[in-house]
């Protein structure tokens, strides 16, 4: 049979663009893309960078304040302008969305700005029903942001929103406690906005270690967020210009704006995939095995579209991997136990790779060091905050189990320290690191005894923790 192409590739994010670029670019395959948005997909667009930028913009007073600390006592960050800000941003994006599509069209990829469906194993239909063949087809569709299910829902926004904006809103609910919710209410705080904070769960970040939680829901409190937890709202109603917000305990409660940040799920509806018989998850996920092969062989899937881990780096690394397998002559696959992670919260942030503590005790015994101190920049402008970073070794083998940091920069620290762990790197390798001083990432080599030993009845005892 012959093919239209040898690739059909629907979704135009960074996995389905790695892979496209990939199968052309370096192994000569007639490639088609079709994205029915931007170029770019969630991370580009309305994602990673856009919020990156955000945070940085949320910093100014803080930064502020700092330099008042150091002596610059006319230091002040001013009056934010929202304007000035959204149109410098947009002309970021449009940058980046165009460095996509002229990567795209330099591997000699056919680009289609139409949504696809699926007709059967190696058809696809655009927008305009003209329907093409492909040898080939990725899924690479990711996700979209998930609403509650509760009256008036309609009213809130979502994460999306949050970059089209007219104005910051005076006051505004943001509800979730996942890192889209923490990093937003960073944002919107930092902003000016008076921002609130709604989560169910006792601490935000569920699924983090346990001792990190804390300290991140503790910040969020710290820099002017009203952290309300144990809470959500069950209806949300017109009130004027205001949104009246009921809550599950009958509380009614009103802001300008309301921000839903309550988890986000694959946007597999209406591509056509049970009716080609891709087996779809309980969530609605691609199911694939580890050469993100659907159960249907000529289709494959790659991103947030399979929820395996819902990280750009890693959507990337599986079109790429997928590429090479199936195009390249060069099977690879994807490891996706030990992939490191950040939280973009200020003024500290979260990065993570690894157990937790939780899993570590889960698994067996384990050593956990702990290191808690005000770094040396911001002691000296008056700053109470605390910076706090913690390595699980197995008590066995000696080996790194996981890295956590909780502190300025810990997203550049954490994949550094992702390297040397991923190599199976052991606590004695890390102690024989010279510690480069002063600086906040020698307190990761220089913890020489445990703060408490995990999963042991028998050593549970805590012991003295030693900070250099």
């Amino acid at each position: 049979m012959t093919f239209d192409f040898d690739l059909f590739v629907i979704g135009g994010g960074s996995g389905g663009v790695r892979a496209a670029r990939i199968a052309a670019g370096e192994h000569g395959a007639r490639v088609a893309i079709a994205e029915e948005s931007r170029m770019g997909g969630t991370c580009v667009i309305r994602g990673c960078v856009p919020k990156k930028l955000m945070i940085f913009a949320s910093q100014a007073e803080a930064a502020a304040a700092e330099a008042r600390g150091y002596g610059w006592k006319e230091a002040t960050a001013g009056q934010f302008n929202w304007d000035a800000f959204k149109t410098r941003l947009d002309s970021e994006l449009d940058r980046l969305e165009g460095a996509y599509t002229s990567g795209l069209v330099g591997a000699d990829v056919t680009i289609i700005r139409q949504r696809a469906r699926l007709v059967d194993s190696h058809t696809v239909e655009l927008a305009d029903g003209q329907r093409l063949t492909a040898k080939h087809i990725l899924i690479a569709v990711g996700g979209r942001p998930q609403l509650p299910g509760i009256p008036g829902e309609e009213l809130g926004m979502i994460s999306d929103d949050l970059f089209l904006m007219d104005r910051v809103p005076g006051r505004i609910l943001v509800v979730g406690g996942g890192f889209i919710a923490c990093e937003f209410a960073t944002i919107l705080a930092g902003l000016g906005a008076k921002t609130t904070l709604s989560y169910r769960g006792d601490a935000v970040l569920r699924g983090f270690d346990d001792e990190m939680r804390g300290h991140v829901t503790q910040q969020l409190r710290n820099i002017g967020v009203d952290v309300q937890l144990g809470s959500m709202p069950s209806a949300l109603a017109k009130a004027g210009e205001e949104i009246a917000v009921t809550f599950a305990d009958g509380q009614v409660q009103r802001y300008d704006a309301v921000m839903w940040a309550t988890g986000r799920q694959p946007y597999t509806k209406g591509l056509g995939l049970e009716e080609v018989g891709v087996k779809l998850g309980r969530k609605g996920q691609i199911v694939v095995d580890e050469w993100s092969q659907t159960s249907v062989p000529s289709i494959f899937a790659v991103g947030d579209v399979t929820d395996r881990v819902n990280l750009t780096p890693v959507a990337i690394r599986e079109g790429h991997s997928f590429a090479d397998t199936v195009f390249g002559a060069r099977p690879r696959k994807v490891d996706h136990t030990l992939v490191a992670s950040a939280v973009y919260t200020r003024p500290h942030e979260l990065a993570t790779i690894g157990l937790t503590e939780e899993e570590a005790a889960a698994r067996g015994p384990a050593d956990v060091f702990v290191s808690s101190f005000r770094p040396m920049r911001s002691l000296f402008a008056g700053s109470e905050a605390r910076a706090v970073m913690k390595l699980i070794v197995d008590a066995t083998t000696d080996k790194v189990l996981g890295c956590h940091i909780f502190g300025p920069e810990a997203g550049e620290m954490i994949q550094m320290v992702a390297i040397p762990i991923g190599m199976g790197a052991t606590k004695a390798d890390f102690d024989n690191a010279m510690a480069v001083h002063p600086t906040l990432a020698e307190e990761l080599v220089t913890m020489r005894k445990p703060t408490r030993r995990i999963g042991d009845s028998t050593a549970a005892q805590e012991v003295q923790a030693v900070t250099a």
